[in-house]
């Protein structure tokens, strides 16, 4: 489940929104105005993104070059 919270919150309650990325592992979504202006999240929750934006990546590129493999063979 997704957390939103004005953009003011992140100075006015900053202790509480840390508290509830850390626990959750999950990104606080902050508006400005009504509209979505940033995303908070743990370091941690960063990382894991990262790596695994890293492997999907990777996959990708694996799945380029068998197909680019294959229709080179026919």
């Amino acid at each position: 489940m997704s957390h939103i919270w004005p953009v003011s919150d992140l100075r006015n309650n900053f202790s509480e929104i840390s508290k509830a990325v850390h626990e959750t592992q999950e990104s606080v979504f902050l508006t400005q105005n009504g509209y979505g202006d940033m995303v908070v999240m743990s370091m941690a929750a960063y990382e894991d993104k990262l790596f695994e934006s890293g492997i999907y990546d990777k996959l990708k590129e694996i799945e380029l070059e068998s197909k680019s493999t294959k229709n080179r063979e026919k």
